[in-house]
């Protein structure tokens, strides 16, 4: 990576790591549960995204579907906290 490149990649790393840390204080906060669903939500996708950024640094292609497969556990897992707090699980 040359350097204007190597620059946007930490830029976009750490705004990645801030974005968790602020959903995790939400997490903290949230005053009914669908606010902590959702910010859990947030850090999971925060997460993938960290996942990726070290896919690439490392230059392994494996972690990508480690990711992958994380989303779709995520979605899962919030589609069943979803449907149980409306009432219908």
């Amino acid at each position: 990576m040359d350097s204007l490149s190597l620059i946007i990649y930490n830029m976009a790393y750490y705004i990645a790591m801030l974005a968790l840390a602020i959903a995790f204080v939400r997490f903290l906060m949230g005053p009914s549960s669908v606010d902590r669903v959702l910010a859990l939500d947030t850090m999971t996708i925060c997460s993938i995204a960290l996942i990726i950024f070290i896919a690439m640094y490392a230059g392994r292609i494996i972690y990508i579907d480690v990711a992958l497969v994380y989303a779709l556990l995520s979605f899962l897992g919030v589609i069943a906290v979803a449907r149980y707090l409306e009432g219908g699980l």
